[in-house]
């Protein structure tokens, strides 16, 4: 194992590694660092570590894959060559995005996120596969009942057979705390007794009582949950969240190596345990356990690392598309269907 003081050589050589040194010689790429290294924050007026600020949680994503492939098997980190292979292929997307032709052609790259590359083979760190869990029977059964514009062959009649990103009511958790192709702005806010997560894809902000309050019942289903949090070690704040309406996909598409159709199901059993840990000034580290046994047969967790950045700019997120896209999916469904029953007669 390694030791706790050698956390931030190994994360910046390992996790943080766009063009950094690369990892330590005999280092075990199968071992994750442990978060915390005894960095204090400052403290808030009302005594609490200050976490404010601006915290986009696009931080060298460079398309790291939420699973991992099978060919790194329970690697955490890349090997220097692979390193190099995804370096090598951010940058040529990067240039991709950039060019001018480019971006007329693919139509995406005035607004296109690519963050720099990384040594992690995958966001989830447990499994020791890098996986999602297998479902269970009955996370099988809904997984199969739920709509979405991302699963093939679905017809379309009516909002209920489009799921709550599709209708930009939320992307959901924990969904919501990977990296997306854009919209990647996250502030944190700070009073007493709370802490606020501002995300930029939806606008939603998501409330965490830190005042140690009771929690609401159970049979309240909110659709990021209703969380509680409190302060550890002078640096953390670990926060648990249930009370979680099913509906949304507990994955997202948007994140590279998501499942494609947007059909991880949420249970109202759904409980959700993220440490955000201080490591400097200017990073976080960022944890969470997330355990569904409806769903899921293992609970299975992630990191991420965040960079602090105070200028990055949250701008509008406009998915409604002047509100027609649900009602032309429909039309154009219902008239398609309508074809073919004329074509069969």
């Amino acid at each position: 194992m390694i030791r706790r003081g050698a956390f931030a050589l190994l994360l910046a050589a390992c996790a943080f590694a766009g063009g950094a040194p690369a990892c330590a010689q005999g280092e075990d790429l199968t071992v994750l660092p442990a978060a915390q290294n005894g960095y204090q924050p400052k403290t808030t007026e009302w005594g609490e570590p200050d976490f404010t600020g601006g915290w986009p949680i696009d931080f060298l994503n460079g398309r790291t894959p939420l699973q991992r492939e099978a060919k790194h098997g329970n690697r955490i980190f890349l090997t220097d060559e692979e390193f190099a292979e995804r370096d090598a292929m951010v940058q040529q997307l990067e240039k991709r995005y950039e060019n001018e032709d480019a971006q007329d052609k693919i139509g995406i790259g005035h607004w296109a996120e690519v963050g720099g590359a990384n040594r992690r083979t995958s966001w989830i760190v447990s499994p020791a596969d890098g996986r999602l869990p297998a479902y269970t029977e009955e996370g099988k059964r809904r997984s199969g009942a739920m709509h979405s514009t991302w699963r093939r062959g679905q017809d379309f009649d009516w909002v209920s057979d489009f799921d709550s990103w599709d209708r930009c009511i939320t992307r959901g958790l924990p969904a919501s705390m990977f990296p997306f192709m854009y919209n990647n702005g996250m502030r944190i806010h700070q009073a007493p007794g709370v802490v606020a997560l501002q995300l930029e894809m939806i606008h939603e902000t998501r409330i965490i009582p830190t005042d140690g309050r009771p929690p609401i019942p159970r049979a309240i289903g909110q659709w990021l949950g209703e969380s509680r949090g409190h302060w550890e070690n002078g640096n953390t704040l670990v926060v648990e969240t249930t009370n979680f309406h099913p509906g949304p996909s507990a994955t997202n598409i948007g994140t590279t190596g998501s499942p494609p159709e947007n059909d991880t199901p949420v249970s109202g059993e759904a409980k959700l345990v993220e440490t955000f840990t201080m490591t400097g000034p200017d990073s976080i580290v960022y944890d969470f356990t997330w355990e569904d046994p409806v769903i899921f047969t293992a609970p299975w967790s992630a990191r991420l690392e965040w960079k602090r950045d105070d200028e990055y700019g949250i701008f509008e997120y406009a998915c409604h598309e002047g509100n027609v896209q649900i009602r032309n999916y429909i039309t154009a469904s219902r008239a398609g269907r309508a074809q073919q029953r004329e074509i069969s007669q």
